[in-house]
């Protein structure tokens, strides 16, 4: 979402890293590129100018023109200040300390994705908080739209409540708080109607609704795709009923990021968590430091070690690892390592989460790496019989011929998988021999095949 954004401060910062030192002019002229990047990054002119006022004290002062590195030091106050402007550090959780069962309130638009995001937010309640959680959709105008929470519902592993024809959306609510405290649910989700457009009978059924349930959480939904019609949306929103929490969208798309950057100075109200892509799981606590850090460049280390995880089977990890000492590896276990790289998103995203490598993300786009290598090379292990996976030396041409015509392939492709295998095989013998201490004290680069290694190993 933010890569045009991430692109424009990473050459001011380049820039000024070059100049060495800094006179006041020097951070005026950066602090100008700065403005005219957040502005084109569609961020709303309030908070663009706080923004840039609030840097500009700290980065003509001392600290920074009599720095070592001031362009460094420019860059950690203009992170300081993306993480303030994005909700302070740390993500903000919801709050579930009120008597069970606990109601959320789900509001926004129609084609915001708050259907979905309840779905996401019933299942990430249940699996992580172990809370039972009750869904129920208050929209009677969709058609359709009950019935797609229930399904919803059914995926994410948790109770949907019965629809009943024919009942106004403050009747459903209060069927649906009645049902959660006489069978014992933790939690309520209350997946409110939107509109295409903000309207005085939307606010006051949300109103309403609101009334009868008095809920403890308020999510505001909103597509950041949308950017200043999103900042209208929560405005708008928050005014009429009170935000506690919103919720950003399709932060996975290409839309310039300014709703994100706007949405707590708006409301006031946190960013709790952002959603990306249709998948039930795909919803994250929002942590603006680290969507700061994305931005600048700087990374995001931790959430990349929380994502490898939450995805990888740690059991299959383990036993994994004891082969590799043994000098032991198969095309079944390289096809389980792919499935389990799979699982974690596209490389694209993985790549964007490693520290100054944000400038290859869009190259693996544009290439389709992450739509292709994975699921090719898949389909070619999944084409080979069971003995030619644990003895990949026996496939020759013939063999390289079957393989390809059943995975759809070309016999190059299947060459370059064997290939592939062959140098990570020869690493792990070599692994095997060594055991542990002896590749602690010789480093990785004793696993190099002797062309590749560097002079002196």
């Amino acid at each position: 979402m933010f890569d045009a954004l991430s692109d424009k401060f990473t050459g001011i910062f380049e820039g000024l890293r070059r100049r060495g030192a800094l006179t006041e002019a020097d951070v005026s002229e950066a602090l100008r590129e700065v403005r005219l990047a957040m502005l084109d990054a569609d961020v709303a002119l309030p908070v663009v100018k706080e923004f840039v006022a609030r840097v500009r004290v700290r980065a003509v002062g001392a600290e920074v023109l009599g720095a070592v590195s001031p362009g460094q030091q420019v860059a950690k106050i203009v992170n300081d200040a993306l993480v303030e402007a994005l909700g302070g550090a740390g993500a903000v959780p919801l709050n579930l300390a009120a008597a069970p069962p606990v109601p959320i309130l789900m509001v926004g638009l129609q084609g915001s994705g708050k259907t979905t995001t309840s779905g996401k937010l019933a299942l990430r309640l249940t699996s992580r908080e172990k809370r039972r959680v009750l869904l129920a959709s208050l929209d009677t105008q969709r058609p359709a739209a009950q019935l797609q929470l229930a399904q919803l519902a059914e995926r994410a592993g948790v109770a949907s409540l019965p629809i009943v024809a024919g009942q106004t959306p403050v009747q459903i609510a209060r069927r649906a708080m009645e049902a959660g405290r006489r069978e014992g649910f933790d939690i309520v989700i209350l997946d409110t109607a939107g509109r295409l457009s903000i309207d005085q009978a939307l606010m006051d059924e949300v109103r309403e609704i609101r009334a009868a349930t008095n809920p403890v959480e308020t999510l505001l939904v909103v597509d950041a795709m949308t950017g200043q019609d999103a900042v209208q949306t929560a405005r708008a929103f928050n005014e009429a009923v009170g935000v506690t929490g919103i919720v950003l969208t399709r932060m996975d798309g290409d839309a310039r990021g300014g709703a994100a950057l706007s949405m707590r100075q708006v409301t006031g109200a946190p960013i709790k968590f952002s959603g990306s892509g249709e998948k039930i799981d795909a919803l994250e606590e929002f942590h603006p430091e680290r969507v700061a850090g994305r931005i600048l460049g700087f990374g995001d280390i931790v959430g990349l070690v929380e994502r490898v995880s939450e995805t990888v089977d740690q059991d299959e990890a383990e036993k994994l690892a004891k082969k590799m000492m043994k000098g032991v590896f198969t095309l079944e276990d390289y096809a389980a390592q792919l499935k389990q790289i799979s699982k974690m998103g596209s490389i694209s995203s993985i790549v964007g989460m490693l520290p100054g490598m944000g400038h290859l993300k869009q190259k693996i786009e544009d290439a389709n790496i992450d739509n292709t290598i994975f699921k090719r090379q898949g389909a070619i292990i999944s084409s080979m019989t069971v003995k030619e996976r644990r003895t990949p030396e026996i496939i020759k041409a013939s063999r390289k011929k079957r393989i390809a015509a059943g995975s759809g392939t070309t016999v190059q492709d299947v060459n370059r998988l064997l290939k592939q295998f062959d140098d990570m095989s020869t690493m792990m013998k070599r692994m095997g021999k060594m055991g542990q201490k002896g590749l602690m004290r010789q480093g990785l680069g004793a696993l190099m095949p002797q062309q590749q290694r560097p002079r002196g190993y």
